[in-house]
């Protein structure tokens, strides 16, 4: 048996056209004959194969078997490929596949050596050099074994230096046994930590052809490559403590700079939370910093000479104002201002909704053919009813009309007429579309065109009263649902008003909360002129 620690072993085995079968026979066995001196399992040696001609074939990688048995069955069962000579290529295999991790080899930094034994009879028909020096470099030891044929320049080519200890020429495929003997003990070698005086200062690991000195935990090896150095842990700067780290022999240790202590992870440090003994008698806020704290006031406030208390400076801040606006702050007070176009209320903190006129409103009105020509225009007369209660300026109220049937169409938006008189004409021009009843697709164009800023609706930080008041005379042929609930999420107020044949569910569906408050209904249209003042008390309920 190796008297060697583990190995990780691939046979890269030449099955090509020119290797007749009772020479592959001789081959399997030299492959056995090495097996069964090796001592194989998942933590000794391991043992891979692959066979190449003009293309490579893996029998079994270096984690498939870890009995004798078991490999010597798998190389009974191979079938020769019997095609070209590709060694280049079987080298590629054997550096890329069958020596990585994922295939069974032992990680670098285990130091098991990688050992390739490659029988060949024959002359490459591909470039090895070069492959050979990069399966060299990274780390893999190659036998080159020839037989009979096999071109010498090419095997020295592939093996590793000292080539008198790594290629091999035999005659015959006869001999191949009789040298699989001299190759096992050259494969094998002796002990050298025990041959000779290997020098280590901790201790030797021996390789198939020579020894390597390894240190102890904590310690690396010097470049002499036998004497050992005590690691600073700390110097190389992985150590991941987060403020000091501390070297002691091999290892080290995770201190915190004063006013933290270390956590959990023994790296990081936390800061020590001063405050959470107590508020050291701050009026407002306790703020821990390294080794103590201080008092801080809240916005609005300025900490005193006694580095503890804390008087206003800004009232808005500093008190419970109640505007409904905005607070603006004075020298020892405060006052509260509305948006633009709103009025302040006698309280001196509620704003004015409705007595300057102050809204942006929609009217979005049916048009399918279920109204008819001579109602539309009873319609159009309804609106102008309201637009009479309004008060219409740029900086009033505002007025956008729309018009759906199967379509939608923008009769005017917010931003086109600034009087109640323009609004009134314009109504009356508006054309009778006739068609179908969409009123859900009459609400989506509502929601994202018609309180646009882009169309003149003002924005939502003003707080401008954004209204959309829905006319309609009849069940909507969509689905009404989603985009009535999106208008009143969005912060438009809905009203709903019913003529005739109106549905009241879809009514109701549209209307704000509450309710009864936001729908309203009439038999025909002749009687719909009470209904204009249903929207004037709802809209503005203090007049």
């Amino acid at each position: 048996k190796c008297r060697t620690g583990p190995l990780d072993i691939v046979f890269v085995i030449d099955s090509s056209r020119s290797v007749r079968p009772f020479e592959f026979e001789t081959m399997r066995r030299f492959m056995m004959d090495i097996i069964s001196n090796l001592d194989v399992g998942p933590n000794a040696t391991r043992v891979g194969v692959i066979q190449y001609s003009s293309q490579v074939q893996n029998i079994f990688s270096l984690k498939t078997f870890f009995t004798r048995a078991d490999m010597e069955k798998a190389i009974n069962s191979i079938i020769p490929l019997a095609q070209g000579t590709m060694t280049g290529l079987a080298i590629q295999y054997a550096m890329n596949v069958a020596f990585t991790t994922q295939e069974g080899a032992r990680p670098l930094h285990k130091k098991v050596p990688r050992i390739a034994i490659i029988v060949t009879d024959g002359r490459p028909q591909d470039r090895v050099t070069e492959v050979a020096t990069q399966a060299r470099n990274a780390g893999i030891e190659i036998y080159a074994v020839g037989i009979q044929r096999a071109d010498m320049n090419s095997l020295r080519a592939m093996a590793s230096p000292p080539l008198e200890e790594h290629v091999f020429l035999v005659e015959s495929f006869e001999l191949i046994q009789q040298f699989g003997k001299q190759f096992q003990d050259k494969l094998c070698g002796v002990d050298k930590c025990m041959e000779q005086e290997h020098g280590c200062q901790h201790s030797c690991v021996s390789t198939p052809s020579s020894f390597y000195c390894e240190c102890n935990p904590g310690y690396r090896l010097n470049v002499d490559g036998k004497t050992c150095s005590s690691i600073d842990a700390c110097a190389d700067g992985r150590h991941g403590c987060q403020h000091q780290c501390v070297s002691a022999r091999g290892s080290y240790s995770c201190h915190c700079r004063a006013g933290y202590y270390l956590n959990q992870d023994r790296r990081s440090c936390s800061m020590i939370d001063y405050c959470s003994f107590g508020n050291h008698s701050c009026q407002h806020e306790c703020v821990s910093i390294p080794n103590g704290h201080y008092c801080r006031c809240r916005s609005g406030f300025t900490l005193q000479a006694d580095r503890r208390s804390c008087r206003a400076t800004d009232l808005c801040n500093g008190v419970d104002h109640g505007c409904e606006f905005k607070c603006v702050s004075m020298e020892g007070s405060y006052r509260c201002v509305c948006p633009e176009g709103q009025q302040l209320q006698a309280d001196g903190k509620a704003c004015s909704k409705c007595g300057a006129g102050h809204i942006d409103l929609v009217m979005v009105i049916d048009g399918s053919k279920s109204v008819r020509p001579q109602n539309f225009e009873l319609v159009k007369q309804f609106v102008n009813h309201i637009v009479d209660l309004l008060e219409v300026s740029p900086h009033g109220t505002r007025v956008g009309l729309v018009q759906y049937s199967s379509r939608v169409r923008t009769e005017f938006p917010l931003n086109k007429y600034h009087s109640a008189d323009e609004i009134k004409k314009a109504v009356m021009d508006v054309e009778y579309m006739e068609k179908g009843t969409m009123t859900g697709l009459a609400l989506k164009h509502m929601v994202e065109h018609s309180f646009s800023e882009l169309e003149g609706a003002r924005p939502l930080s003003h707080n401008v009263p954004r209204i959309g008041l829905v006319f309609t005379d009849g069940r909507s042929q969509d689905d009404i649902s989603e985009w009535a609930r999106r208008a009143k999420e969005s912060g438009i107020v809905m009203f709903a008003v019913g003529v005739g044949k109106a549905v009241e569910e879809e009514l109701r569906a549209i209307a704000s909360e509450p309710v009864e408050q936001h729908f309203s209904y009439s038999v025909d249209f002749t009687t719909m002129t009470h209904l204009v003042e249903n929207f004037k008390l709802n809209i503005c309920p203090g007049e």
